[in-house]
């Protein structure tokens, strides 16, 4: 029902564009938090068992979170330019 509504709002491929974009968006962030959530976990187990390789292992952890930030935020500029093409 509210799927038609929102059909009948907009023309049908506009609709679809920003339904889709929407979905998108949401999983380009749900697919980054998770890729840094295991990174930061996967960084301090390995610190916890070599205390000594701290500095060498937080530092490949904030270029590795940079790059999917990175990604992340690429995913979603496309997912905004997806939505306002009409």
């Amino acid at each position: 029902m509210l799927l038609a509504l929102l059909l009948q709002a907009f023309s049908e491929g506009a609709g679809l564009a920003i339904m889709g974009a929407g979905i998108g968006a949401g999983l380009v962030a749900l697919g980054a938090g998770l890729g840094i959530g295991r990174i930061g976990g996967s960084a301090m187990e390995s610190i916890a068992r070599q205390p000594e390789a701290g500095g060498k292992i937080q530092t490949a952890m904030i270029i590795a979170s940079a790059l999917i930030e990175g990604v992340a935020l690429f995913g979603v500029v496309v997912c905004l330019l997806i939505s306002f093409i009409r």
